[in-house]
């Protein structure tokens, strides 16, 4: 069944191409409300490719405030068959800083085997090699060799704010066997890699006074605190000097890395002086822990932006009685959103100074960690799949990121999932000249068959017990 399905897909490989093109060229940035009008056009597109892909129930589902998510559903393998939930998402974020793009960032250029686009990496390239391959199973044999539903959400990178009312509201449409999130990357590429897992995340920004206003820095240098000079140094007390997070109460509850959890970390090798390198940086962070470590087990916390004062062209002899900065904390399993962000906020509040006044804009709680357990189907079958492909055995990892809808969907109904996504790490997502490798596409356009085809031979009841 799988290498009818394979077949097709090859042979419509240029078609699917510029189907992902199109879809990269919307601008559907969620963060931003100036492009509302890129959000629509990509959704418009998906609900006309799952329409056209023969899907007999496709429609939005939406939640007061937030961006509609694309649903789409074919349940014709029976109700002994599993169904499974495909995610996927179609926000992005934003291209700045645009100076830095080699092309523009909404113009998918193709150079070097790579599409070189805001979004290509993972987000649209793996969401759109998911929804060809249920396409293909309509297409050649009628049906799929497990029910499916799609939820393409609109609004992951903003952290899923409006996910819990949009799942609530639909429970039943959205009830199912376990989950295939086509976002987090790690199938694509020489080495087999078994992605099972993502770090949480909570955020908080605050802004900083010394004074009712500002002033002339002539005047009063040296005699009025500056508020940039107060955030700086408020800021470097998060960390000591090797990175180490020193915010009392953050990694309360936090599951203790084992030697079973660093062995895992280490199957998947990681020349460290080349992870380096790629980035023009040099080795940093708590010795004690490996760069696989640090980046996947342990929790951070992370300042996104810092501003004040004059940022303009040429100067402004001005002492900022105002200064602000944005946090976010990744998290691991076992500590919870609330209380690792109320922690940073103690810590705040408890090293600011006399005379300077701290006022918090944040929306409490957050993402939990997630981990899909060491015996569910899912990962039984993608093993199979990867082991019979690759000729070896899947080394397993985990996200540094966060994928928010793993969590919400096991909290709220009950729903496992796997990430099988086909970006790779070097891709630069979220920078300047995001990139998707072609090599990635053809070899999704196997893979995700195949995984379909080796879920297709269990039965419902194996995901129930």
């Amino acid at each position: 069944m799988s290498e009818r399905v394979i077949k097709h897909l090859q042979a419509q490989r240029d078609a699917i191409l510029e189907r992902l093109l199109t879809l990269i060229r919307f601008p559907s940035v969620s963060t931003d409300p100036a492009f509302a009008e890129g959000m629509r056009g990509a959704r418009e597109f998906l609900l006309d490719r799952l329409r056209a892909a023969g899907l007999p129930d496709v429609r939005l589902l939406e939640a007061p405030g937030g961006q509609p998510a694309v649903f789409g559903a074919w349940t014709g393998a029976g109700p002994d068959k599993p169904t499974i939930m495909i995610y996927g998402h179609y926000d992005v974020q934003p291209a700045d800083p645009l100076e830095l793009w080699q092309s523009p960032p909404f113009e998918p250029a193709i150079r070097d085997g790579r599409i070189h686009a805001r979004g290509a990496s993972d987000v649209k390239g793996s969401t759109t090699i998911a929804i060809e391959t249920v396409a293909a199973f309509l297409a050649v044999e009628g049906g799929c060799p497990v029910n499916v539903k799609l939820f393409l959400e609109g609004e992951e990178e903003v952290g899923s704010p409006t996910l819990p009312a949009l799942i609530e509201a639909n429970r039943d449409l959205l009830a199912a066997d376990a989950m295939l999130s086509a976002d987090g990357g790690g199938a694509a590429g020489k080495v087999p890699v078994l992605n099972i897992g993502c770090r949480g995340i909570t955020a908080l920004q605050f802004s900083l006074r010394t004074a009712s206003k500002d002033a002339h820095s002539g005047k009063v240098g040296g005699a009025l605190r500056n508020a940039l000079h107060e955030m700086a140094r408020l800021i470097a007390t998060l960390h000591d000097e090797q990175g180490r997070v020193v915010v009392e109460g953050f990694e309360a509850g936090a599951t203790p890395i084992t030697n079973a959890l660093r062995m895992e970390a280490a199957s998947l090798p990681l020349a460290e002086a080349a992870w380096y390198a790629q980035f023009g940086a040099t080795p940093f962070g708590d010795p004690a822990y490996t760069v696989r470590e640090r980046t996947t087990l342990r929790p951070t916390v992370e300042v996104n932006g810092m501003w004040g004062g004059y940022t303009g062209e040429g100067g402004k002899t001005v002492t900022p009685a105002e200064a602000h900065a944005k946090l976010t904390m990744r998290l691991v399993p076992g500590q919870d959103p609330a209380a690792a962000q109320a922690a940073v906020k103690a810590h705040l509040e408890r090293h600011a100074p006399p005379g300077v006044a701290l006022a918090f804009d944040y929306a409490p709680g957050g993402t939990r960690a997630y981990t899909l357990g060491a015996e569910h189907p899912l990962r039984a079958a993608a093993a199979a799949v990867l082991r019979r492909e690759k000729g070896a055995e899947p080394a397993v990892t985990r996200l540094g990121g966060t994928v928010p809808i793993t969590t919400m969907f096991q909290e709220r109904l009950g729903m496992d999932s796997l990430m099988f996504g086909l970006a790779s790490p070097d891709e630069d997502a979220h920078a300047p000249n995001e990139f998707f490798r072609l090599s990635s596409l053809d070899e999704g356009l196997r893979l995700w068959p195949l995984l379909l085809t080796e879920i297709g031979r269990m039965r419902a009841a194996d995901f129930r017990r």
